[in-house]
């Protein structure tokens, strides 16, 4: 077998990896709020201590890209595919810790029912999870108007945000929740706000790897 065919071969392979953690992680975010809204304690427990998982699968991928870059020697479009994946499964590395991260405080929170404590929190939930679908969809098909259609979500994800915090600032004047379960609360609002961002990043970086162009800026 050829150089150039073994590559080939391997880049595919890095390729499904990056879609397996992308599924993993959008499959373990549909998971968590599925559990909070089913009151399942037990499941959101094993998400908390999904990360492990997800760790594991980038240290993997990343692997995969090192050994791409020092074993051929890729072209241009090429190298941006491994460049890009190493970035993307950083993101989604991100992403899974902000999950377990809320997963750990809806137990410290009993299994809230969220629109107590604003109508604004389940929408913002379903919007960030929209931006990570696209986003990872755009960066395993390859297309470069998902991605902008992730980015464009992210206004959003950020106007949802002020909106909560608006609605739990109202709680707290008004004394209807604690000034506890309003952090804490906060704090998932802003995990959602951080996921946004990571999505908008997987979408920055399949641009990249069509283009290589970041942020209007040409580095490959």
């Amino acid at each position: 077998m050829s150089p150039r065919i073994t590559f080939e071969h391997e880049l595919e392979e890095l390729k499904q990896s990056v879609t397996d953690m992308g599924i993993r992680v959008e499959t373990l975010y549909e998971n968590l709020f599925r559990a909070l809204d089913e009151k399942d304690k037990e499941s959101v427990e094993t998400i908390l201590k999904s990360d492990r998982i997800i760790n594991d699968m980038q240290r993997s991928i990343e692997a995969q890209c090192l050994s791409l870059i020092t074993k051929q020697h890729p072209i241009a479009s090429d190298l941006r595919m491994v460049t890009a994946a190493l970035k993307v499964v950083t993101d989604m590395e991100r992403i899974g810790d902000h999950i377990s991260d809320m997963a750990e405080l809806f137990i410290r929170l009993g299994l809230p029912e969220l629109s107590e404590f604003s109508t604004s929190l389940t929408e913002m939930a379903e919007a960030a999870k929209h931006m990570v679908q696209i986003a990872v969809d755009a960066f395993v098909s390859r297309n470069q108007e998902g991605a902008k259609e992730a980015i464009k979500q992210d206004d959003i994800v950020d106007d949802l945000f002020n909106r909560v915090k608006e609605d739990l600032i109202y709680l707290l004047k008004e004394e209807k929740k604690s000034a506890d379960d309003c952090v804490d609360v906060l704090m998932i609002t802003k995990y959602l706000e951080k996921i946004g961002d990571h999505a908008v990043n997987i979408g920055e970086w399949e641009i990249f790897r069509e283009t290589g162009i970041i942020k209007d800026k040409v580095l490959l």
